[in-house]
């Protein structure tokens, strides 16, 4: 036994207690998953008939412990003083483990399933895009359809019970190590509001809560302060003296910069995807010609169309270019303004504004900037 048994008092604890088959006399750990990590509680020795028992003071919070059986992990939620029954399989302690009578932990496996499911189906689409089965816009377009249909799904279930350890764990769901719900963008920044606001309501000064609360407060201000600043600089007229749409996009550090603000060099306009298969090739010889070119006056504006801004600000941030994202991604009236049939696609512009020629065939690309430069 690791830790000890708490001796709390029986109205100031919880108990989770049951029988996993096919295990028996195997060792079972119970882990507390707190804000720092995992911290291991308590473990026992798997009865013959598979039973076991756990006894812990109940937390302040709802909060998130696991049941680990050698390399498998079962994970549970505890938001009262309370006795949980579970059953599970010693083969498979993810899948089969279950909780009986207990709507947190049966919306916890309901957010499992959605996330499972919408992740297996971008590595779908991923698939088919790599293997050129479906077109760059159709990939971003049913990209953004999966987004669409699980936040609708769990938006439900947050509003729903935002108190409630089911809505704090669907907040900081990820797919390939990205939220989901981004607190940058207003229209996620909803659902982090609600779970943060209900959490302060109900279990005040706990360190759950606080850390939810700042991690909210702080994604606000940093939306405010880009918003203030895009205020500013839409207040600010920009013209255009060929008539050529200006484009004004955030950077990854969030400042904003117009195509107009460019005016002088020969600029490289590149319309492109970096949750797409052809990106690193693509970034690389840019990087190639940008180096070539850059002292005589080259520079390059690349717009992002990814639905997903965490994996833009991560692939983009150590570019040496002008990085922005149209967060309209395949919605974006600038697909549709600068008639971009393809992605990725470019526009030279030179140094006095004007679109010189387009560029779908990259092979091309230097021979077109020397005419140019």
């Amino acid at each position: 036994m690791v830790g000890g048994m708490c001796a709390c008092d029986k109205g100031n604890s919880f108990q989770i207690e049951g029988k996993i088959i096919a295990a028996e006399g195997d060792t079972i750990y119970l882990v507390h998953r707190n804000l720092a990590g995992a911290q291991l509680l308590d473990s026992a020795v798997l009865k013959s008939d598979g039973s076991f028992s756990f006894k812990q003071q109940a937390p302040a919070n709802p909060e998130f412990y696991q049941l680990r059986l050698g390399n498998q992990i079962a994970f549970f939620a505890v938001d009262s003083v309370e006795t949980l029954q579970a059953e599970a399989h010693g083969s498979d302690l993810y899948r089969t483990f279950t909780i009986k009578d207990s709507p947190t932990n049966a919306q916890l496996k309901q957010v499992d399933s959605l996330v499972s499911l919408t992740a297996q189906r971008i590595t779908d689409l991923e698939n088919q895009h790599k293997a050129k089965s479906i077109d760059d816009m159709t990939f971003l377009t049913q990209l953004d359809s999966a987004l669409i249909d699980y936040k609708a799904d769990i938006s439900r279930l947050i509003l729903g019970n935002p108190a409630g350890a089911a809505a704090y764990y669907a907040v900081f769901q990820k797919i390939n190590s990205y939220l989901i719900f981004d607190p940058y963008q207003k229209q996620d920044y909803a659902m982090f509001g609600a779970v943060a606001t209900s959490w302060n309501r109900y279990y005040p000064d706990t360190e759950r809560t606080k850390h939810l609360v700042e991690f909210t407060m702080n994604a606000l201000k940093v939306r405010k302060r880009q918003e203030q600043q895009a205020q500013l600089l839409e207040n600010t007229p920009i013209e255009t003296g060929t008539g050529l749409p200006d484009i004004v996009l955030s950077e990854v550090n969030g400042e904003k910069v117009a195509l107009s603000s460019l005016r002088g060099k020969t600029v490289l306009l590149d319309f492109v995807v970096y949750n797409a298969d052809f990106s690193p090739k693509h970034n690389m010889n840019l990087n190639t010609i940008y180096t070539q070119y850059q002292s005589r006056g080259f520079e390059i504006y690349q717009i992002s169309f990814d639905s997903d801004e965490h994996f833009w600000k991560t692939s983009a941030d150590n570019l040496p270019w002008i990085t922005v994202r149209d967060p309209e991604s395949v919605n974006a009236r600038l697909l549709s303004m600068y008639n971009v049939r393809e992605i990725p696609t470019s526009f030279i512009i030179n140094r006095e504004g004007d679109l010189i020629t387009r560029i779908e065939d990259y092979a091309r690309l230097s021979a077109e900037l020397e005419k140019v430069l």
